[in-house]
């Protein structure tokens, strides 16, 4: 390790939920991540909803003789607290320690262990079907930024080439259309179709991927004659803290 190195740290930033399991999983990650980069110091904090908060995480590295911040976004997607919410409070906390800088890292995107993780929960729920009478549902959160949409649809349309599925659609939860349960339904009315997967694109336990479930399930009654079937979030795991790495360039 450089001498350089040695004066950097790094903040984990996680958008925050009010689920406990969900919350858990992110300070899981953190810690997997604290073990891949050792000895740098590694926070995780959260933007939203828990503590450590953006300022108390940065004031613990800035105590641990930190002078250069590599703050790591955990989003999918870059959209609105990527681009605006977390640069914002993080030059609140440099305006307050001038001498300590920082970089930030961009989102995981298709970053390739990302990929083949999707790619693992995906065979993991489609093992026992029929790839030519399924289909696969790529649902993403959703958001107001154009950028992210089109994030989405492309990771969508990097899976649909490397997965032998009758089709693979693009839908969103909120903030973006096409919605879930309209995709649902025009996948569930393809005759040829027999087996509809959906694959929620979320890194953790949560409400979003409850609520996902609870479409799922809806539109299950509405279509008895087809099955559905839910894939799993991403989930903390050695993938995920190695294409956090990858991004921060450490």
């Amino acid at each position: 390790m450089t001498d350089d190195q040695r004066r950097c740290g790094v903040l984990l930033v996680g958008h925050g939920t009010r689920d406990a399991a969900g919350t858990e999983q992110f300070f899981q990650l953190g810690r997997l991540l604290e073990k891949e980069l050792a000895p740098l110091p590694v926070i995780a904090c959260l933007l939203e909803f828990q503590e450590p908060t953006i300022p108390q995480a940065w004031e613990r590295l800035v105590a641990a003789g930190v002078q250069h911040v590599h703050v790591s976004p955990l989003l999918l997607f870059a959209a609105g607290h990527a681009k605006q919410d977390i640069p914002d409070l993080v030059r609140e906390c440099q305006s307050k320690t001038p001498q300590v800088t920082f970089d930030q890292a961009g989102p995981l995107s298709r970053h390739g262990a990302i990929v083949d993780l999707l790619r693992h929960r995906i065979r993991s729920a489609s093992a026992s079907l029929d790839s030519q009478s399924t289909a696969l549902v790529m649902v993403g959160r959703g958001s107001h930024d154009p950028c992210a949409q089109a994030d989405m649809r492309c990771l969508s349309e990097l899976i649909a080439h490397r997965e032998p599925f009758a089709s693979v659609t693009t839908a969103f939860y909120a903030m973006a259309k096409p919605r879930l349960p309209e995709i649902l339904d025009q996948a569930a009315a393809n005759p040829n179709v027999r087996d509809v997967v959906v694959q929620p694109h979320l890194l953790f336990e949560g409400r979003l991927y409850q609520a996902i479930e609870k479409q799922v399930a809806e539109a299950s009654e509405r279509h008895p004659d087809v099955k559905f079937h839910l894939g799993d979030y991403l989930g903390p795991n050695q993938q995920v803290a190695q294409a956090i790495k990858d991004r921060v360039a450490l």
